[in-house]
């Protein structure tokens, strides 16, 4: 089971070829909607200017204990922020734009190491 810790729906689509074309077009294929909590990064503001903030980033909050049969959606650092020490994390990869350049979805799901 696929349990989405993300505080968005994530929309898988997969590349569909045209006959005779070597473009390929994505069309949709699945949405995993979010679960009521996301997991994140614990934040600590620490000091702020015009131009940036300095944040210290800590651990990760409510993110599941590990459990056979299950993988976790989760944000790219989050599942950075635990490389090496769990395998049940995956994150959107290969992102899918509209004609504005907004992502709308991901072609797959993929677990850092």
């Amino acid at each position: 089971m696929i349990l989405n810790l993300t505080p968005h729906p994530i929309r898988l689509y997969a590349d569909e070829r045209e006959d005779g074309s070597d473009d390929l077009k994505p069309f949709f294929r699945l949405a995993i909607e979010p679960e009521e909590t996301p997991a994140r990064l614990a934040t600590i503001e620490l000091s702020r200017s015009i131009t940036f903030e300095r944040v210290e980033f800590g651990n990760v909050q409510n993110l599941p204990p590990q459990r056979d049969g299950y993988q976790y959606i989760v944000s790219l650092v989050v599942a950075l922020a635990l490389a090496g020490r769990r395998n049940d994390l995956l994150v959107p990869y290969r992102e899918v734009r509209n004609a504005s350049g907004t992502v709308i979805g991901c072609r797959a799901l993929a677990q850092p190491i």
